[in-house]
């Protein structure tokens, strides 16, 4: 009979699973469209095979990976159609996200804006130019967006927003393999900021123009990757 506590451990197991085969896909180790076999799995990972099919269910509810029926699993492709339906919902929620967070924010709301943009700029300065390729960088630059949007009051269109924030981390991350310059996004960064505490309409169009070039980016140093349907 299972105990609780073994449950739970089992549970554990299967949600660590879950997050490290998302970091592996967000990060494109395991690349788009890639078939994920269980026995490769199971030596990466080093868990049992229910284990490994209770975290691709969840993967495959996030959409990052797809059930090819008898044929197992296979990462979520990528697709230049895919990437522009996912920008535009992506400033849809964006959008009314900082709407919200700039009429219901507060002081402690622009204190952690002003916090998580200056250790993103930090880091960036003792990196250098290959900032963009830093896990750390990654990470606090996510910080840095989503507090932007922390104050909207509903935590379903915070999770909503941060699902698609972090399928879009794929395509960049695609695009960083292959761009040989970045255009000057602790400039943008700020611009965004100072327009967001000073409650500006502009925020609106700046968040959304911060998007769609980061697509056009994508699409011109990484489109070859990925084909367009």
């Amino acid at each position: 009979m299972e105990t609780t506590k073994t449950k739970a451990k089992g549970e554990t197991r299967a949600g660590d699973v879950h997050l490290r085969m998302r970091d592996d896909i967000l990060s494109c180790v395991l690349k788009p469209g890639e078939k994920l076999r269980f026995e490769a799995l199971r030596d990466r990972y080093e868990v049992s095979f229910s284990t490994l099919r209770e975290a691709l269910v969840r993967l495959s509810a996030e959409n990052l990976v797809v059930s090819e029926g008898q044929r197992g699993f296979a990462v979520a492709p990528v697709s230049l159609a895919d990437l522009q339906d996912l920008t535009n919902v992506r400033v849809l929620v964006e959008r009314e996200a900082l709407r919200l967070s700039m009429q219901l924010g507060d002081d402690a709301w622009e204190a952690d804006i002003l916090a998580s943009y200056h250790r993103m700029d930090r880091l960036q300065a003792r990196l250098g130019a290959q900032y963009f390729f830093d896990e750390e960088w990654a990470r606090l630059h996510g910080v840095f967006h989503r507090s932007l949007v922390c104050a909207c009051g509903s935590p379903v269109l915070l999770e909503l927003r941060q699902t698609l924030f972090d399928r879009a981390h794929r395509y960049r991350r695609m695009s960083s393999q292959f761009r040989k310059k970045w255009r000057p996004k602790d400039v943008e960064h700020k611009v965004i900021l100072d327009a967001a505490i000073a409650r500006s309409p502009k925020a609106l169009d700046l968040i959304e123009r911060h998007f769609r070039e980061t697509t056009e980016n994508v699409t011109e140093f990484a489109g070859h990757l990925f084909g367009p349907q």
